[in-house]
């Protein structure tokens, strides 16, 4: 049986040992290029949890990543983050040649210390969700953060002086904002695998919408939509907000109300009895909700239905 228990790393010295490389340059930070790594992951599965961030740009042949519990898609994609403490695993193919090309930029959380990037670095999603797929870049996109990279390891190569921190911190905020415009821009070009999501999102909301869930269970929360379509709640929210303009919250509260306006005009049913039919515990949220949404009262949509 392989060993599944997580190697942690905790050092980007440490990681640079493991990896055959020569001691960092900055004990917090490090741009790697791939090609230098002396001794990579054996035939045998191997997961791995670093305490600081990774951010990956590699073209993998011969092996399957794992982030969190999810396969991680690198069909197109040849770019993926890490925050600390996340679990990813390798799986190298032992028939394949192994191949690689890419570099590997690694930044110690001590490092953003007192910095605002300390706390904004938290605010890029990619970093908190499992996308599932790794970030496609056309190759005019991959020179752009590649060059940014070594525009990075030349500076800590440089003597260090009370300038490179915030050069170095100025050149990661620019790679942090192409990377979250090329993930926008990836939701929108990726039409036919999001619209299928979208198509999937209403059919779990109809059936569920349909099914006794309500009664018994309440109005479906977010984390339920987005494990029923097996992607993390984060992730689809900001594909629907790209896509739709709206959150996962919204299209749960927009399907709510046409079931509502659905019972409010082809039944004879009370407020209070439709809102225990749609999962609302006490009948004033509903009427909330409705107002908040319709600017109607669920009894004033009913008179003006009439």
């Amino acid at each position: 049986m392989p060993n599944t228990q997580p190697l942690r790393i905790k050092t980007i010295s440490e990681y640079h040992q493991i990896s055959g490389l020569p001691k960092p340059e900055h004990p917090l930070i490090s741009a790697i290029n791939l090609e230098d790594i002396k001794n990579l992951p054996g035939n045998e599965p191997i997961n791995l949890v670093f305490d600081f961030y990774s951010i990956s740009l590699k073209r993998i042949s011969n092996a399957r990543i794992k982030y969190g519990q999810q396969q991680y898609d690198f069909d197109e994609g040849v770019m993926f983050f890490m925050a600390p403490n996340q679990v990813f695993g390798i799986e190298v193919d032992k028939e394949a040649t192994t191949k690689r090309s890419g570099w590997l930029l690694f930044i110690h959380p001590d490092f953003l210390w007192n910095t605002p990037l300390a706390k904004t670095i938290k605010q890029y999603e990619y970093f908190n969700y499992s996308v599932h797929e790794a970030l496609f870049l056309s190759d005019k996109e991959e020179t752009t953060i590649v060059n940014i990279m070594k525009n990075i390891q030349q500076e800590y190569h440089s003597n260090i002086d009370k300038f490179s921190q915030d050069v170095i911190i100025a050149q990661l905020e620019l790679l942090l904002t192409y990377s979250e415009r090329f993930y926008n821009r990836q939701f929108l070009t990726r039409k036919i695998t999001n619209h299928k999501i979208l198509d999937r999102l209403e059919e779990i909301l109809t059936e569920y919408f349909n099914s006794n869930d309500l009664i018994q269970k309440g109005l479906p929360t977010v984390q339920y939509v987005a494990e029923a379509l097996n992607v993390t709640p984060v992730y689809l929210s900001s594909l629907l907000k790209v896509l739709t303009g709206q959150s996962t919250q919204q299209h749960i509260h927009d399907k709510l109300i046409d079931k509502a306006k659905e019972r409010l005009s082809a039944t004879s049913l009370s407020v209070s009895e439709i809102a225990y039919e749609l999962g609302f515990e006490h009948p004033q949220s509903f009427s909330k909700l409705f107002k908040t949404k319709t600017n109607l009262s669920p009894l004033e949509f009913r008179h003006s239905f009439n």
